[in-house]
């Protein structure tokens, strides 16, 4: 299970540069109307709509699929990209740390330290700049029951946190 910050529209390309296993990511709904992107997303990717619990249900049994075909999942545990810019990192929600207790697999943490600078979601905004992905020790989820959710959650979002604020204050040293 890959989970990463979500900051600008770039995530999704830095993902896939930098990991090499095969995955599938779980996407809101709403972008396969972005023109030409959105014909690639929804072929490739497991859609979900936030307003509806029956299409939430639907994305795990279709997650559950794919990882029992030996591929894994990447969610961005954030829901989306956070209208308040200042935020550093969002509440997690809980459905990445659900499905990699109940198939009892690592999770993978990745942290995107610059992407908000170089290519937010404000119109006009950003800079050229390096785009640092970070990969995170794994967070092991055996032996885990739907109990440890919470805490698990908690935890991840907490190591993802501490690696951007280190990331930041890195940045202001040089």
């Amino acid at each position: 299970m890959i989970v990463a910050n979500h900051t600008s529209m770039t995530d999704i390309m830095l993902m896939l540069a930098i990991i090499r296993n095969p995955f599938v990511f779980v996407g809101k709904k709403e972008l396969v109307k972005i023109p030409l992107f959105g014909f690639f997303y929804k072929r490739t990717c497991i859609l979900v709509d936030r307003n509806s619990s029956k299409s939430k249900n639907e994305v795990f049994k279709r997650a559950q699929d794919r990882l029992s075909q030996g591929l894994s999942i990447c969610i961005f545990p954030e829901g989306g990209v956070p209208d308040d810019e200042s935020i550093l990192l969002d509440e997690f929600k809980d459905g990445a740390f659900r499905l990699a207790i109940e198939h009892q697999i690592p999770i993978v943490p990745i942290v995107f330290a610059d992407n908000k600078e170089r290519f937010s979601y404000t119109f006009l905004s950003g800079s050229p700049g390096k785009m640092r992905g970070k990969i995170l020790p794994f967070v092991e989820t055996s032996g885990l029951t739907l109990d440890h959710r919470k805490e698990l959650r908690e935890n991840v979002r907490q190591v993802i946190y501490k690696s951007l604020l280190e990331l930041k204050k890195k940045d202001l040293k040089e």
